[in-house]
């Protein structure tokens, strides 16, 4: 598991001023993404987001040394994955040395890293990572329990839940970085009052906050990856919008799954915030209630448990049509903690591979919707509004059961704790657009 070092000073600052205390990309950060400037036909290349401006890092790769350098190079790439090749030694030593070229204490080079700035306002951020397999787990317990009294009221939480990482594999080629508008769906849906089902566009369209991490060390096919060492091939994190078409879930989720409720679209925020930038924010895992069994022993690990949850606050907001025409702002529907998950990210990885399955350069994993024991943490709107039975009020006047054309969901996420600075993940946003 990754400590901390002196990136993560909080005293630590830089001398661009945007950049001392900003709420999301203060110096301690330092998340990559792939960016171009906005208006130019050009590709993307990496960058590093600082303040509010982008570090154009292969543009100034003759600053750096070593490892740092070789990593600095892969920056020219249109995806992050050469920069994941490039190793977790390489990773660390090129945030260290940016972290120092960025510092107060910089003066020989500050004007070359000065002339290698882009402002974000000027840049269009691209989706950060080739990714070459996807796979969502279920790991609230909450959200679990909550989702399951909607299909099985009688038996909302199956019995393996509590025993394996529940996941199901979704579509890569579907995935669209923040701000890509997201097209209702249409499917195959049978209300309870139609005899047989119809195809039409869906109609109870809902989100699902949760965060995602990114693979940068790949496993060998046929070789467990052990909880212990599971940390080692995570290259970073990010939000992510499990888009949902629960009327089409509902008709077509069993015997096998979750399958074309879920493919049609799934939102990433554009900067990846490091493993090693989250290092501060480690806390225990969840503390399973007495009477939970304990993980089987190829899902328990003791640095695990006292070290393998991350304090990741999120929530969860909605900007419709309407608000947006009254020049209202967006209304918070949930906030909650990624600490309460019911299993840690080790736990999904090593789960993942238990099996011989291998990981891949560039792999996406979703941790599941992020819901918390109360209802202000609850992370779906099938959970807030109980399957549309109960419709929230919105400032507007407004009310919503499920997702309407013209809406717009925003996800935002900080981590904050004591001795450390404030970290943030921008923002993962998506417009639904009507049926095609």
């Amino acid at each position: 598991m990754t400590t901390t070092n002196e990136t993560h000073d909080p005293a630590r600052t830089s001398w661009l001023a945007s950049a001392n205390g900003h709420p999301d990309f203060p110096i301690q950060n330092l998340p990559f993404g792939v960016f171009r400037r906005r208006g130019r036909e050009e590709a993307g290349r990496v960058g590093v987001a600082i303040g509010d401006e982008i570090v154009d890092v292969s543009a100034i790769v003759g600053l750096f040394g070593g490892p740092a350098e070789t990593a600095a190079a892969a920056c020219s790439a249109p995806q992050l994955n050469e920069l994941m090749a490039c190793g977790r030694e390489a990773w660390s030593a090129l945030r260290a040395q940016l972290s120092n070229l960025l510092s107060t204490d910089e003066r020989a080079n500050r004007a070359a890293v000065r002339d290698a700035l882009v402002p974000m306002s000027d840049a269009e951020l691209l989706l950060p990572v080739k990714i070459p397999n996807f796979t969502d787990f279920y790991a609230s317990v909450f959200h679990a329990t909550n989702a399951g009294r909607n299909f099985r009221p009688d038996n909302p939480l199956l019995p393996n839940y509590k025993y394996v990482p529940v996941a199901y594999h979704s579509r890569p080629s579907s995935v669209r970085v923040s701000g890509t508008p997201v097209r209702r769906p249409r499917g195959q849906t049978k209300p309870q009052s139609d005899t047989v089902p119809a195809y039409r566009p869906a109609r109870s369209l809902d989100y699902e906050l949760e965060v995602g991490f990114y693979i940068g060390a790949p496993s060998e096919l046929g070789t467990p990856v052990p909880v212990g060492q599971a940390a080692g091939h995570i290259f970073g994190f990010c939000l992510l919008n499990d888009w949902s078409a629960r009327d089409i879930q509902a008709w077509e989720y069993q015997p096998l799954g979750p399958f074309l409720a879920k493919n049609f679209a799934t939102t990433v925020s554009p900067w990846v915030v490091t493993a090693e930038a989250l290092a501060p924010f480690h806390t225990h895992a969840f503390k399973r209630p007495a009477g939970d069994p304990e993980p089987l022993p190829h899902l328990d690990d003791p640095a695990d448990r006292t070290r393998g949850g991350i304090d990741i606050r999120i929530e969860a907001m909605l900007l419709t049509e309407q608000m947006r025409s009254k020049h209202l702002a967006p209304h918070r529907l949930s906030h909650g903690t990624f600490a309460d998950v019911y299993w840690t990210v080790a736990q999904m990885l090593a789960h993942h591979t238990s099996n011989g399955c291998n990981l891949e350069i560039g792999d996406l994993m979703g941790s599941g919707t992020v819901s918390g024991e109360a209802k202000d943490s609850w992370a779906s709107l099938l959970e807030l509004t109980r399957g549309a039975r109960e419709p929230l009020a919105l400032p507007s006047g407004e009310t919503r059961g499920f997702l309407e054309d013209g809406d717009e969901v925003i996800f935002r996420a900080h981590c904050e704790a004591p001795g450390a600075a404030r970290i943030g993940f921008g923002e993962c946003r998506a417009v639904i657009l009507p049926p095609g």
